[in-house]
């Protein structure tokens, strides 16, 4: 089970993004965010930034720190998303695999150790990142509904997180 620790299991567990202490993560040294965007951010059906998440984007900009929207969504949704936020983005990612991260990465001009990648599945943002060396932050999803692959994804991940909760390596708890 080592493997599978060392691909799914994130480094850190939150509820939300809100929960993240960015001003710890900066005085750590990390100077860029990719982060997912639906059920992440925001519920997948949401069309624009909540003021939350634009207080969030300001205050991670505040202290240095660059973020990059990176979905698997077409360019129309992450588009018009991060429009309203003036952040880069990129679609269509097709995470897991790891193209979209490094691009990310290099268009943010930072190192992969400083690096944070946040998102709500396992098996796409908490595996890519694991599996490029990045630092990475689940979230609970926004939103409990899901697209067709989605909710294949959410059955797998249900299993994962059950096992790293009952070998005490993560704390997690559903909404």
């Amino acid at each position: 089970m080592g493997l599978i620790k060392k691909y799914f299991m994130p480094n850190d567990y939150v509820k939300s993004v809100f929960e993240i202490d960015i001003e710890k993560l900066a005085k750590a040294g990390f100077k860029g965010i990719i982060t997912d965007l639906d059920n992440t951010l925001v519920g997948w059906d949401v069309k624009s930034p909540t003021i939350e998440v634009k207080e969030w984007f300001k205050k991670a900009n505040d202290l240095g720190i660059t973020i990059t929207i990176v979905s698997n969504n077409n360019e129309e949704r992450v588009s018009s998303f991060s429009k309203d936020l003036n952040v880069d983005f990129i679609f269509k990612a097709r995470k897991p695999m790891g193209k979209a991260f490094k691009k990310a990465i290099k268009h943010m001009q930072i190192q992969p150790k400083e690096t944070i990648v946040i998102g709500d599945q396992m098996l796409t943002d908490v595996f890519g990142g694991n599996r490029n060396g990045l630092y990475t932050i689940m979230v609970v999803p926004v939103k409990r509904t899901d697209g067709f692959i989605t909710k294949f994804n959410r059955i797998i991940e249900r299993r994962l997180l059950n096992y790293f909760k009952n070998k005490g390596y993560i704390k997690w708890e559903e909404n």
